[in-house]
């Protein structure tokens, strides 16, 4: 198992990973061994790592990060991958189809390049005024200029200034959204990220202190009392890729495992709105998957 992130606290998709094992009868230490390997938010790490568990000569590896994926198909051809959580695997090249990836790799995916065009796009529908938002994103994110590039397409459609913001560990939040507020900014679209997704408390808390309304990815966020969330379950997701490794734990063949794309909900966070004083148009909220009171 390759992990982004940090090997403390466990990241909340490593947790639902492991609940769904245990869904699932496995017992860690018991009816299934798991190897843990941490990046620590290194991507430059992710190589030497997984050469370290393809030493191991695992069943399955089993990951959730578009950067780990890369690394683990240079890394293994042989050796069956389950990813979840990951971006645009067909259109990276990374398998042949959904239906029939091929290969040594399955799992989860979601389509990221266009989403955040509609997540940004959702974001002006429900606070109208705005007219400049700040997109936080990781700089070691290999595929950052292509999210940018369908960003501010979405941005000259909306009438929206785009502030570009960068954070590559916890430490580098509070100089980000110092450098949103310096530049004027009036709402935040966080981009999709493992880091983000890992630290959404800390994240939404400064947003909560720079009264900036949010949207990001992931319904935890705004569990966490993110304004506005478009976008797959990570939590779900997580817990759902267990069911990859239990199939090929029992016989089938990653190239045989149809891939999963995930459903997108958009969930509104009312006492959020309440705190920061925006009110929601009430269409919007008619087209809300969900409205959290």
């Amino acid at each position: 198992m390759l992990e982004p992130g940090p090997s403390q606290p466990p990241t909340p998709c490593l947790q639902a990973f492991q609940q769904g094992l245990r869904d699932l009868g496995y017992v860690e230490g018991h009816t299934i061994r798991l190897a843990y390997r941490h990046a620590e938010y290194h991507v430059d790490r992710l190589p030497a790592l997984l050469a370290e568990l393809v030493q191991l000569a695992p069943d399955v590896i089993w990951l959730h990060s578009t950067q780990a994926v890369v690394a683990a198909k240079q890394a293994t051809t042989t050796i069956p991958i389950v990813v979840a959580v990951v971006t645009n695997l067909v259109e990276r090249g990374l398998v042949a189809s959904l239906a029939r990836p091929g290969g040594n790799l399955t799992g989860m995916d979601f389509r990221s390049a266009d989403l955040v065009a509609k997540q940004l796009e959702v974001l002006k529908e429900a606070v109208p005024t705005i007219s400049r938002v700040a997109a936080l994103s990781d700089p070691t994110n290999p595929f950052q200029q292509e999210t940018r590039l369908n960003l501010e397409q979405a941005a000259r459609a909306l009438g929206v200034q785009l502030q570009h913001v960068e954070a590559g560990a916890p430490a580098a939040f509070e100089a980000a959204f110092a450098a949103m507020v310096d530049g004027g900014a009036e709402a935040l679209l966080i981009v999709n990220a493992a880091l983000f997704g890992d630290h959404p408390q800390p994240l939404l808390a400064l947003a909560h202190r720079h009264r900036l309304p949010t949207v990001a990815y992931g319904r935890s966020f705004a569990e966490a009392g993110g304004l506005l969330t478009l976008g797959g379950d990570v939590r779900e997701l997580c817990q759902r890729s267990a069911v990859f490794v239990q199939k090929i734990l029992h016989g089938a063949k990653p190239a045989d495992l149809p891939i999963e794309r995930a459903m997108f909900q958009l969930v509104v966070n009312l006492k959020t709105a309440a705190a920061l004083g925006v009110t929601i148009p009430p269409t919007f909220l008619f087209r809300a998957d969900e409205v959290i009171k």
